[in-house]
């Protein structure tokens, strides 16, 4: 539909007439009201009004209180919003997140809106490019206990890392500006620590260093981090907003790619009755907004996002989306090398395998950690599976990792 934005809603209700709910939704959050206008203002006032486009109930036999729901489409004319995500969630979602039991599915804009955001600057295949790497899967470790350490400690720890064979590390998101590891000087530590390393592995790394401080000085934080070095950059994106994302996306000085993290989003999505669709909230915005690539709780590990969902995610990162440049899948939290078959099976080979404790846990060291990741997807994408590969020999470190997490086969 031309010049509309169009939400998807699932409203929870167990007596309510959805139809009539609908259209309420539709004129309440446009023009205000309708049936009682004069004739010559609704003529008017009709480009700007709100149009349901499809209410489907779903009433369950023998449903349980609470069961009944209806998925609600509605059309929002984009002459009502500015072409800026804030606007548009206010405007479809602003006070209705505060009615009921509702939930933001999907949101499909327009091309006119699409056009306002040129998506994200590297996107896929330019981080693979950034790395030389296009056969696999790449490999992500995290910074771990960072809280208190000086630079000498995370000079160590990152080169521990990277001598394992992974292609990114990023720092902790609770890593803040403090005087022990201050950013200017972590980045230059670290990314000397990344030449080192390179030296002996002969890959190139990304480190994705945190990005934070008052929001106004951002884009200056960034630059300062750029100049120093860095490579990649790590934000929160949902402290600070999805527009603070496009703006640094947007901005031809930073020109590194940019890993959104997902701090703050189970306060959003996880509820099938509230909040907004994981998809929507850390799929589809936040590749609009720029994000290079984009972490989300994995359906195996520590922190679970229920595997639909979690599919879905990815579908939205990945599929054709108004021209813009995929971003990267990066499933998150509880990954350990016995789980590398399943996720190149649920991702295939465009995925960032990412660890912190299954490579900083594991018994043989840090490094050994990496080398069992990439052990485990080397064999992975030879379809040999893990248990024979484990036994070859030079795969000690990926014998070590399955005697300590095991494989998980489904």
């Amino acid at each position: 539909m031309t010049g509309m934005c169009i939400a998807t809603y699932r409203s929870f209700d167990d007596k309510a007439d959805f139809h009539k709910k609908a259209l309420s939704i539709a004129v309440g959050l446009t023009v205000g009201s309708w049936t009682e206008l004069p004739e010559a203002q609704k003529a008017e006032m009709e480009k700007h009004l709100g149009k349901v486009l499809s209410v489907h109930v779903h009433e369950p036999d023998n449903a349980a209180p609470g069961e009944r729901y209806a998925d609600i489409r509605i059309a929002y004319p984009d002459i009502n919003f500015s072409r800026d995500i804030p606007a548009l969630l206010v405007t479809v979602f602003g006070k209705l997140s505060m009615d009921g039991r509702i939930k933001l599915i999907d949101l499909d804009v327009s091309e006119t809106f699409a056009s306002a955001f040129p998506g994200p600057k590297f996107g896929l295949e330019g981080v693979r490019g950034l790395l030389g790497v296009h056969d696999r899967p790449l490999l992500m470790s995290i910074f771990k206990s960072v809280v208190g350490h000086d630079l000498a400690g995370l000079r160590e720890q990152f080169y521990k890392q990277a001598l394992g064979g992974v292609d990114l590390i990023k720092d902790d998101e609770i890593l803040f500006e403090n005087p022990l590891t201050p950013l200017e000087k972590r980045v230059e530590t670290c990314m000397e620590a990344a030449r080192k390393a390179s030296e002996e592995t002969g890959q190139k790394l990304l480190y994705a260093v945190n990005l934070t401080g008052p929001t106004s000085q951002l884009a200056s934080n960034a630059r300062k981090a750029i100049a120093a070095g860095a490579n990649a950059l790590l934000f929160n994106v949902l402290s600070y907003g999805y527009d603070v994302l496009h703006e640094l996306s947007s901005d031809p000085a930073i020109n590194v790619p940019i890993a959104a993290h997902p701090a703050l989003a189970g306060a959003m999505y996880p509820s099938p009755h509230y909040g907004i669709s994981a998809s929507l909230l850390l799929g589809k915005l936040m590749r609009l907004a720029g994000a290079d690539l984009a972490l989300f709780p994995s359906p195996y590990g520590s922190v679970v996002m229920p595997k639909a969902e979690n599919l879905a995610v990815k579908d939205a990162l990945l599929q054709p989306l108004h021209g813009l440049k995929p971003s990267f899948p990066v499933p998150s939290a509880g990954i350990h090398p016995g789980l590398v078959p399943l996720i190149l099976r649920d991702f295939g080979t465009d995925v960032v395998v990412n660890a912190g404790g299954g490579i900083h846990g594991h018994a043989m060291g840090t490094a050994a950690g990496g080398q069992a990741f990439r052990q485990a997807i080397d064999a992975t994408l030879a379809g040999k599976p893990l248990s024979e590969a484990a036994n070859e020999p030079g795969r000690e470190a990926l014998a070590a990792a399955i005697k300590a997490w095991g494989i998980r086969e489904a």
